[in-house]
């Protein structure tokens, strides 16, 4: 078996490997949840559900997968089920994100609190089809945070292997929760160090990226939390969570649209204090650090202005900087797989993950 699976991640790659099982697994679970959905006034809200799980990139679902492999895991169906709860926690991150964050677009469409927002304006309701459409948001949002526990609790792994991972998964909400807050917080009074930045970015975004869906897997296959796999979660997946979103912060920024689902430039308007801003800040002279504040959180910045800013984060260095930082970091986490003690396959694989989540794409 593991012969047969090494071979077909090299053809395929580790998450395309996976994402049929993991897109199968969702579409059953939205069907066993439609039956409570056909009151003609509540389908708008499974079809938001749907679209957005329709899209993503799936890989939380793969790091707890090949954790799932790289402590021993073997074929059980159920593991697909319970790594593609990560898809609505995810999807769930995401609708409120971009509600706190006033987003326009997400995967190349209407942020869900737009897409209410137009319900409203479309079907001429009374009220302020604004605040319609960021509660209904919300709704859907704490809808697939309901969701995500409940396809977890539900997916058919073991009954020991759950009990083992739950207290993790328990953990890595209430650190993305958590980060949501340090996320407002760091706007509201404008710190803006590297460090807050990474504090927010750890929290917020790797953590729950990798190093918490890695460790889910190898929870559940060890069926215990063995201090080795503490030590291999902090070693590879940490650094790879870091790098992840230093390569998020870049592509706000830099990133093609057709890429990242939103316009050029949005993380700009939206003045997300990110590690990128952090260090551009650190190194700018008092004009260049003058422009970026004033800038920096325009919701009517147009192309010009975005040029600017993105002219100083060259210039000073920042960009270059975070570059390094990824391939530093990105080299940390693969030495890290040489001397793991996982599986063959699950090694292969992790490699290729972390190169993945962390590749230029601008």
């Amino acid at each position: 078996m593991e012969d047969t699976l090494s071979y077909m991640t090299k053809v395929t790659g580790p998450l395309e490997l996976i994402r049929p099982d993991v897109d199968r697994a969702l579409q059953r679970f939205l069907d066993r949840q439609r039956p409570a959905f056909d009151d003609p006034d509540l389908i708008a809200v499974m079809s938001a559900a749907e679209d957005f799980l329709a899209g993503g990139k799936r890989l939380r679902p793969a790091f707890c997968y090949w954790g799932w492999r790289a402590a021993g895991g073997g074929a059980d169906p159920g593991v697909f089920t319970a790594a593609a709860s990560l898809e609505l926690l995810q999807a769930s991150a995401l609708v409120h994100d971009d509600v706190m964050d006033s987003s326009d677009l997400r995967r190349g469409m209407p942020s869900a609190h737009r897409r209410f927002e137009k319900l409203h304006l479309d079907a001429e309701w009374s009220g302020s089809a604004l605040q319609f459409g960021e509660g209904a948001a919300i709704l859907l949002g704490n809808l697939m945070l309901i969701w995500s526990g409940e396809m977890w609790r539900t997916s058919g792994v073991p009954v020991a292997s759950l009990a083992a991972a739950q207290p993790v998964f328990d953990h890595m909400l209430t650190e993305l929760m958590s980060g949501q807050y340090l996320d407002l917080l760091e706007q509201a009074h404008g710190e803006n160090t590297f460090d807050s930045a990474l504090r927010v970015a750890l929290y917020k975004s790797g953590k729950y990226s990798v190093e918490q869906p890695l460790r889910l897997g190898m929870v559940l296959a060890a069926r215990s939390r063995e201090p080795w796999i503490d030590r291999f979660c902090a070693e590879y997946g940490q650094k790879v969570g870091i790098a992840f979103q230093l390569r998020d912060d870049v592509l706000g920024v830099f990133g093609d649209p057709v890429e990242t689902g939103k316009p050029a430039g949005d993380d700009l308007r939206e003045g997300k204090r990110t590690m990128l801003i952090a260090r551009t800040l650190a190194a700018a002279s008092k004009a260049q650090a003058h422009d970026v504040r004033n800038l920096l959180g325009d919701p009517k910045l147009d192309a010009e202005g975005v040029a600017r800013l993105r002219e100083v984060i060259e210039d000073t260095g920042a960009l270059a900087y975070c570059e390094d930082m990824i391939g530093r970091y990105l080299r940390d986490a693969l030495d890290s797989l040489q001397t793991a003690g996982i599986t063959a396959d699950a090694r292969e694989a992790l490699a290729a993950l972390a190169v993945a989540a962390t590749a230029r794409r601008t």
